[in-house]
């Protein structure tokens, strides 16, 4: 038996040697083991270490694309800040805290192999007088250079951020970090020169020796006529930054909103006064620390928050807060874009890249587009320029949830679109294409009605038309069944109150019961009675 083996592996061999040309074993069989091995291709991913007032930060992203998706993001609330004011420096213990928070996020780029790696520090290390020190070693420990951004700069970055988040932005950007607060103008994609002021969280603790009543003063001294924000009133403010971002957790939460979504969380100018004041009314009661959604290192920053916010508001008289999760780093990933990629428009580019990654046929979105498009023309469906855009986005994400159970096509792809991590739409947007996906899978029975909590977020004349452009894709994929190229061979005709589909020779086979029924409950959402006609 031994020595059958041993045949049959010289056997083998020279198999293997008359094939390769070679006598050497190991050379031989080298060309068949590398056939095996892939190529590692340059990474596209890219990352920002953000060294804050009080967090450092390492976010890495994807692509540094339009449509920005974050895959990795660690914060550590070191403190670098807390001190400044008072004594010029950076703390100790802050600092190296941060310096081995930078050792792991340099690690960790190692580990996830990212491609391009790019660091930012702002007040803290900008007003310090060890901050060049600071900044040296941090350097050495992320094999990058770490840029120092001045106040004007830092204002540009936040503005150029939220130009990137939101759609269409017009108001005054409030950028509220642990050092520093940033106040610049947008409008569009237009950027006017920033200003900034010590006024962060750690900035007026520490200058106000931890006395709100002496903060109050530092505030309204700083605040009160200052022309930046002399141009907000009855516009937009959008509040950047973690801990504005933790009032707007805590005013969700109370207020027992569905979403907890934060970017775009809006709330009247008012009723943010209101708010601002009764959480500056709880820390002067010591009951803020009981809030357990917030770190513990922000909950004390929580009440110099508000009273920013408060001054803000009294000053500016906006007519909207929103919160804004795009800022410094996300703007300067846009600055680095081209600019015809810094004008397209967010929200289209994520539903695109959506279609991509997750249709069956992801060109059959753009027939969808053309057919609704000719839908809408010729039943006389009127629609504003914001309603066809969001037409056009359900278009792109009208078959991102094919893998799932049948059963809960519906509910998942509510799940995705509602909580879903991109910017460029408001919540009620959020909410619209939410429910016309859902539609297009759930049906329109009354059984299979969406969650109310989702509806609420929409007045009913968007769920109305949201039911009826689910109703049109539920047609339009009968047909189609997601290939490219099948719904140009139907086209509409309106006579008085009917609305008929038809079908040409090509497609007249697809024209059976089922797509009949659906278009008849499609053309009774118009008012419309209904009629298919084929060759």
């Amino acid at each position: 038996m031994e020595s059958h083996l041993k045949n049959l592996r010289h056997a083998v061999l020279r198999a293997v040697r008359s094939v390769s040309g070679t006598k050497n074993e190991s050379v031989a069989t080298a060309p068949v083991r590398d056939q095996h091995r892939s190529v590692r291709k340059p990474s596209r991913s890219i990352a920002v270490i953000d060294i804050g007032s009080n967090s450092v930060r390492l976010v890495v992203y994807e692509d540094k694309t339009r449509n920005l998706a974050p895959v990795f993001n660690e914060k550590t609330l070191c403190g670098l800040g807390r001190e400044v004011q008072s004594t010029g420096l950076l703390a100790a213990d802050a600092v190296e805290k941060a310096l081995a928070a930078l050792k792991r996020f340099k690690a960790l780029c190692r580990v996830m192999r990212v491609g391009e790696v790019h660091g930012i520090a702002t007040a803290a290390c900008r007003d310090a007088t060890n901050g060049p020190d600071f900044i040296a070693r941090a350097e050495r420990i992320c094999g990058c250079s770490i840029e120092i951004l001045s106040g004007a700069r830092e204002a540009k970055l936040s503005a150029l951020g939220v130009a990137s988040g939101v759609y269409k932005p017009d108001g005054i950007v409030g950028d509220l970090g642990g050092g520093s607060l940033e106040l610049i103008d947008v409008r569009g994609h237009r950027i006017s020169r920033g200003v900034t002021l010590p006024l962060g969280g750690l900035a007026l603790q520490d200058a106000s020796q931890k006395s709100l009543k002496k903060a109050e003063k530092i505030v309204s001294t700083a605040l009160t006529g200052l022309p930046a924000l002399k141009a907000g009133r009855g516009r937009t403010f959008y509040a950047v930054g973690g801990t504005w971002r933790a009032l707007a957790r805590i005013h969700i939460i109370q207020s027992g909103y569905p979403l907890r979504v934060m970017h775009g969380y809006s709330i009247p100018a008012a009723d943010a006064l209101d708010f601002a004041r009764r959480l500056r009314r709880l820390a002067a009661s010591n009951t803020l620390a009981d809030i357990e959604t917030v770190a513990d290192a922000r909950r004390p920053l929580l009440a110099y928050a508000a009273l920013v916010l408060e001054y803000i508001i009294r000053v500016a008289k906006p007519k909207t807060i929103v919160f804004s999760t795009y800022g410094v780093r996300e703007g300067l990933l846009f600055e680095m874009l081209p600019e015809k990629e810094q004008h397209k428009d967010g929200l289209i580019a994520t539903a695109q890249t959506l279609n991509e990654l997750r249709s069956r046929s992801p060109r059959h979105a753009d027939d969808l587009i053309m057919w609704t498009d000719k839908l809408f023309r010729v039943a006389g469906l009127r629609e504003t320029d914001d309603e066809k855009r969001l037409r056009h986005v359900a278009c792109w994400l009208s078959d991102a949830g094919w893998r799932a159970h049948p059963d809960y096509r519906g509910e998942q792809t509510l799940n995705l679109i509602t909580n879903g991590n991109f910017g460029a739409v408001t919540h009620e947007g959020r909410a619209f294409l939410a429910l016309a996906i859902y539609y297009r899978y759930a049906g329109l029975n009354t059984e299979n009605e969406a969650p109310d909590v989702v509806r609420a977020l929409v007045p009913p004349a968007m769920v109305d038309r949201a039911r009826l452009i689910g109703a049109a894709f539920r047609v339009a994929f009968m047909i189609s069944a997601a290939q490219r190229g099948v719904l140009s061979h139907t086209h509409f005709r309106n006579q008085g109150r009917k609305l008929t589909l038809v079908f040409d020779k090509r497609a007249a086979d697809l024209a059976a019961d089922r797509v009949t029924n659906r278009f008849k409950q499609l053309a009774r959402l118009m008012g419309r009675s209904s009629a298919i006609l084929k060759p």
